[in-house]
């Protein structure tokens, strides 16, 4: 089996790299690349280096007319775009040390093909202090600052340009200068082709191109469709040439990456061999195998067997994982090691007797292991009931529950001193029986089919259902609750967590929960939530429960929680993360999530540290991240699709603004790096404020590395916490392997990606032309969510 690759270019790293002048760009001179250091030391004919207790900076040696900055034969990345007009050494400055680029002397900036209504914002000050100096501009209107004049205290000079073409500005003396940027005006891209594109839209399950356009506009086109694409790197072009069509493509000077992602795979395959039993469909997956046939005429039921991984030989699964569907059966195994090759055997029984010459078979099928990745694994081996290998645990036991058996299971369960057992009857009264605490054995709970809440035998919590809770946050309860197939749920109730410890859910629907559909609330750590699929809840009083209440909350103090590969259906609130209790950092990550046109909370962050990464964000109407009361927060490598406020910090950047916050508490910190905002809308409120643009009224600290640490000096524009840095810290931060963002739409939306096995037996198609920007209930898919109905039959064998 060809396992899905992704080749990502990076244009801004490498020779590929195009000027780019266009709107929506800024230039940070607070921080010079390991890259442009290295070529700056290796180029002492064109740089010399002074370096002191006080001084680290390269200061230019030729003249430049018209030109990039170069160094080594590359072209800076610290001024890459500029154009420079340079007559004398030592004009130009790369102040390392300073975190400035200086004007020393006389010299000229130019800003290549701009656009009428393009605003440019020059941020800097004079070198001397007292003495009064400014910046000389052409084709440019000052606004406001110092554009034209001069000034002796620290300028924000702003200025529109008056007519297409190019902008030139020229120091009147030496100046330190911190940032140019260039927006058009309104906060809206302009359109980055010469001409009107041809490209197509966001399309996982094809082969794609992306191009990353001025103001961070993607550009998708079908790689099947094109006969290639050029890069003329003198002239700033990129032309994208169809296979068939007179039309080309030509971006100039407004490509700042290129990436090419695969289509998502929507089935791991088997060869299957039909000896009676005819299999329909088979697959390895996580830990996990599955097998589909029609019914052989005669059969009264089937034995299953397993060969692979931990089974040298064929070995007989548990018959309650063989079931019927009315017309076809069905067999999953679970607990699988990783490995390639492993086969299922589907053998008939007739008149009470296996025919094994009439058995069915899938073989060649590859199965992966979960990914552990997360707060909840660091430091900590098998959460739950299975090992990290995706086995069960030693001595670990197994109940299996459907719609039928919820009330009737039963568990005996170490109640009291010296092994005293009690038999417990019901779903939530063997879970009950471990908060004493005193049972070791870990449990497996399986669920088959959907379970009602009317199946039930009790609830623990009248407000959210099955509750979880252990007898303190110490003692691991080491129970994993996980679904079987592609169409295990509960229906009309969630999950309650607390004290719980070493708790994992996994692979199972929850639809029209009572209130939140996972619930971590009290005390709770190492507990893992993944492979979800979570639809509506039932409605509540407030105005914005329409939808219920919270999907996954963590708070009550909860530590060490990972939520990961969860597929969101059209969530109001997707996650709140921390109330005001936490005694902080917590340590939450939310990784490989799919917010599909979820509204908001993604997660909303109180106090915690929290890692977020590798999330697809597809049509969120309201915001994406939230900080609030010093949380600290790394937002890495997330793919935001049409999603309005990315990020945001409470009282803040864009919160402060227009329509008001979203939070009235003080504001956390957000660190970002490598996120992709796409398919934006028209306001500007689809790209985030950085630091860039203001070193106090920020969305977002724009990290150039992802190892970069957030200096102290930038914090909460209301509260003053400053960001922990966790992620720099190897004390303090798991291993992982974070995909690029431009791949993170077919991952997340793949055959391992987010939400159940084949993404479920519940689909819904989404109109992004209306629900990208619109949170109100989708009455259709309400309706069909109350009208489910599982057609699973039983178990072949009851």
């Amino acid at each position: 089996m060809k396992k899905s690759t992704y080749f990502i270019y990076s244009l801004l790293a490498g020779m590929l790299m195009l000027a780019t002048t266009a709107t929506a760009q800024t230039w940070n001179f607070n921080t010079v690349s390991a890259a442009d250091k290295a070529n700056l030391a290796a180029d002492a004919a064109a740089w010399e280096h002074e370096s002191s207790s006080s001084n680290d900076r390269y200061k230019n040696k030729t003249v430049y007319t018209a030109e990039p900055l170069m160094a080594n034969g590359a072209e800076l990345e610290f001024t890459r775009g500029l154009m420079f007009t340079i007559g004398a050494s030592d004009a130009v400055r790369v102040d390392i040390k300073g975190k400035r680029m200086a004007m020393n002397k006389a010299l000229t900036i130019t800003l290549k093909d701009m656009k009428a209504g393009n605003k440019v914002t020059m941020k800097c000050k004079t070198s001397k202090s007292g003495t009064a100096r400014g910046v000389n501009v052409t084709n440019l209107t000052p606004e406001s600052g110092s554009f034209n004049s001069t000034s002796a205290d620290d300028q924000t000079n702003v200025g529109v340009v008056a007519a297409d073409g190019d902008v030139t500005l020229t120091n009147t003396g030496g100046l330190y200068v911190y940032t140019i940027s260039v927006t058009d005006g309104s906060g809206t891209p302009g359109p980055s082709p010469d001409s009107d594109d041809h490209s197509a839209v966001l399309n996982t399950a094809v082969s794609q191109a992306q191009l990353t356009t001025t103001g961070s506009v993607m550009k998708y086109y079908n790689t099947a469709d094109l006969a290639g694409i050029a890069i003329d790197r003198k002239a700033g072009t990129v032309t994208v040439t169809p296979r068939s069509g007179e039309w080309t493509d030509v971006f100039t000077r407004s490509v700042s990456n290129i990436a090419f992602s695969n289509a998502s795979q929507t089935s791991a395959g088997a060869e299957i061999t039909t000896g009676g039993v005819e299999i329909t469909e088979a697959g390895g997956w996580l830990e996990s195998a599955y097998i589909v046939w029609n019914l052989y005429s005669g059969a009264t039921s089937y034995n299953v067997y397993v060969k692979g991984g931990q089974y040298a030989e064929y070995t007989r699964i548990d018959r309650q994982l063989v079931r019927s569907y009315g017309t076809y059966g069905r067999a999953d195994v679970v607990g699988l090691t990783a490995a390639d090759g492993y086969s299922l055997k589907v053998v008939p029984v007739i008149d009470g007797v296996e025919n094994d010459g009439k058995a069915g078979m899938a073989s060649g099928m590859t199965v992966r292991n979960y990914d552990r990745s997360g707060f909840a694994h660091f430091n900590y081996t098998g959460i739950g009931a299975y090992n990290d290998d995706g086995t069960l645990k030693a001595g670990a036991r197994v109940i299996y529950v459907t719609a039928a058996t919820a009330r009737t299971v039963t568990l005996d369960v170490v109640t009291g001193k010296d092994n005293k057992t009690e038999t417990f009857t019901g779903l939530q009264a063997i879970i009950n029986a471990y908060q004493k605490g005193l049972e070791t054995r870990p449990l497996a709970v399986r669920l088959v089919g959907t379970v009602r809440d009317t199946d039930m035998d009790e609830f623990g919590s009248k407000a959210e259902g099955l509750q979880v809770k252990g007898r303190n946050n110490t003692i691991p309860m080491n129970i994993t609750i996980e679904g079987i197939g592609e169409d295990a749920a509960v229906w009309g109730f969630g999950f309650l967590l607390r004290n719980a410890v070493s708790v994992e859910l996994r692979n199972f629907g929850i639809m029209l929960c009572m209130d939140d559909a996972v619930s971590l609330d009290t005390d709770n750590a190492h507990c893992w939530i993944h492979h979800l699929d979570l639809f509506y809840g039932k409605a509540g009083g407030d105005s914005d429960q329409a939808k219920g209440d919270g999907t996954i909350d963590v708070k009550g103090d909860s530590k060490y929680i990972t939520i990961a590969y969860n597929h969101l259906f059209d969530s109001g609130k997707s996650s709140l993360c921390g109330m005001k209790s936490e005694t902080g950092p917590n340590y939450i990550d939310y990784h490989h999530n799919w917010f599909d046109h979820s509204d908001s909370r993604h997660p909303r962050v109180r106090s915690m540290t929290v890692h977020v990464w590798n999330n697809y964000y597809d049509g969120c109407s309201k915001y994406g991240v939230g900080a609030t009361m010093g949380s600290s927060v790394f937002v890495e490598n997330n793919y935001f699709r049409a999603t309005k406020n990315p990020m945001l910090i409470s009282r803040q950047g864009t919160d402060a603004k227009g329509d008001g916050t979203f939070s009235g508490e003080n504001g956390g910190m957000i660190k970002s790096f490598g996120n992709v905002y796409a398919e934006k809308g028209k306001s500007s409120n689809f790209t985030s404020v950085t630091q860039h643009e203001s070193a106090t009224d920020f969305d977002c600290y724009e990290a150039a590395a992802r190892d970069e640490t957030v200096p102290s000096s930038f914090v909460a524009l209301v509260g003053g916490t400053p960001y922990d840095n966790f992620d720099t810290d190897t004390k303090r931060i798991y291993v992982y392997t974070p995909a690029s963002a431009a791949a993170v739409p077919s991952i997340v939306t793949g055959y391992w990606g987010a939400g159940r096995l084949n993404k479920g037996d519940f689909r819904w198609t989404f109109n992004n032309a209306v629900d990208d920007t619109d949170y109100a209930v989708i009455k259709e898919m309400k309706t069909a969510l109350e009208n489910y109905k599982s057609t699973l039959v039983g178990w072949f064998e009851q």
